[in-house]
């Protein structure tokens, strides 16, 4: 599985990227996750707001941090 976190390095974005690590220990998911802050690559994404979540290539979360608790439902949903 790959997990994509999206957005420029900001304190929100970090804040997503931590709760998908925390979500994915909880899980005991051995999943890729790419924290990106290129801003082509996250306009070729087709995301128009930061932060934003990808999981294997579709976009699951859009300018907002998802809880621990909804990362994992969003895992298991896509999984």
């Amino acid at each position: 599985m790959e997990i994509k976190v999206l957005g420029s390095g900001c304190a929100n974005c970090k804040k997503l990227h931590d709760n998908v690590h925390a979500a994915c220990q909880e899980l005991a998911l051995k999943a890729d996750i790419i924290y990106v802050t290129d801003f082509l690559e996250i306009a070729k994404s087709g995301l128009m707001r930061t932060p934003g979540l990808m999981i294997d290539g579709k976009i699951v979360s859009v300018g907002r941090i998802p809880q621990v608790d909804e990362v994992k439902q969003l895992i298991e949903a896509n999984s």
